[in-house]
């Protein structure tokens, strides 16, 4: 039987990594484990996983560099999972800034985890049911190619994560169309966990920061959802996804 998927455990409690090494082997997965960042980044490059789970404090390199180099240097499309004891909002979203797919705050449940892993390797390749592929939408001065997947704001480059590229080519396709969190959630993959419309402000807030002096052209219609505005789009008509 083919392994669910190659899984990259980065942890350097040594009974935490043991207990989640017995667990995703258990549920199928091929698990490789590290308890150190600088080791995590040969073994990546060398077994190329599907799914990183990086805790954050980690001698030689932090999981900060390590989910850095991840996705500046992997050379493919690894999903990495945070998981950390560093709750405050601003370190999920600077780990969301720097491309993490998903954070996990300990403790933590295992099937917790295991739900997180499988929702992330489902994401590959991404359902897109609302978009039609390889066209680029362009609303001056932000572009986004289906093809690629590269968004550019005054013709600069924007790393996004999985998500935030998922959630802005929603937005964008439909400008000025106002989508409730449960719909965005659904429209990522995260329906079927226990994942919430909180999940969804956190996404848009890394991409508001990322759009800088932009960042009005993702608009709270409060009560309802989010949609997005063009710069060229005044006063959009509110138009609420059935």
């Amino acid at each position: 039987m083919a392994a669910a998927g190659k899984i990259l455990i980065v942890e350097d409690e040594s009974d935490l990594r043991e207990i989640l090494i017995y667990h995703l082997k258990r549920e199928g997965f091929d698990v490789y484990a590290s308890g150190d960042g600088w080791e995590s980044l040969q073994i990546a490059q060398a077994e190329r996983p599907d799914v990183v789970l990086l805790d954050l404090m980690l001698p030689t390199m932090d999981g900060w560099e390590v989910c850095r180099k991840l996705r500046t240097a992997a050379g493919y499309g690894v999903h990495v999972i945070i998981i950390s004891a560093r709750n405050q909002e601003d370190d999920v979203l600077r780990g969301l800034d720097l491309g993490a797919d998903d954070y996990v705050r300990k403790p933590f449940s295992l099937k917790e985890i295991v739900a997180r892993v499988r929702t992330v390797l489902r994401r590959v390749p991404p359902s897109n049911k609302l978009l039609h592929p390889d066209e680029l939408i362009y609303h001056p001065p932000l572009s986004l190619s289906t093809a690629s997947h590269e968004v550019r704001l005054d013709d600069a480059p924007i790393p996004l994560t999985a998500t935030e590229y998922r959630l802005l080519h929603l937005l964008m396709s439909h400008p000025g169309r106002i989508f409730n969190r449960q719909q965005m959630l659904a429209h990522v993959g995260e329906q079927r966990t226990h994942l919430t419309g909180r999940n969804i402000d956190v996404h848009i807030r890394a991409l508001r920061r990322k759009f800088g002096p932009h960042a009005g052209m993702i608009d709270t219609a409060r009560g309802v959802g989010y949609r997005f505005i063009p710069s060229t789009i005044k006063s959009p008509d509110l138009v609420v996804a059935g």
